[in-house]
C-alpha cells in the first residue's frame, strides 16, 4: 500500500469519526500531506496548540485556513491525495 492509500485511509478513518487510528496512520508519515492530515486531526480533539504546530509543517496551511469545517477540509486532504495518486 503507497503513502497516498494510506493517507486516504486515514481521511476514511477521521471522516467516520475513528480519530486514534487515523491518527496512528498520519504519524507514521512526515510529508506535508500527512502533517496536514495530523493538524485537521488534533483540530478535531481541541488541541489548538499541537494542532498550529502541525499545520506549520504542512507547506503553506494555516489553522485559519478552513475554519471550523474539519470535514470540508479532510475532503480537500481526500481531493488531493486522489489527484496525486492519478498523476
Amino acid at each position: 500500500m503507497s503513502n497516498h492509500s494510506h493517507l486516504l485511509e486515514a481521511v476514511s478513518l477521521a471522516q467516520a469519526g475513528d480519530w486514534d487510528a487515523a491518527h496512528n496512520i498520519a504519524q507514521d508519515y512526515s510529508d506535508s500531506t500527512a502533517n496536514w492530515i495530523h493538524a485537521v486531526l488534533h483540530k478535531v480533539e481541541g488541541d489548538t496548540w499541537n494542532s498550529q504546530y502541525w499545520y506549520a509543517k504542512t507547506g503553506g496551511h494555516q489553522y485559519e485556513e478552513f475554519g471550523p469545517d474539519v470535514a470540508g477540509e479532510l475532503v480537500a486532504i481526500q481531493q488531493r491525495l486522489t489527484a496525486a495518486a492519478a498523476q
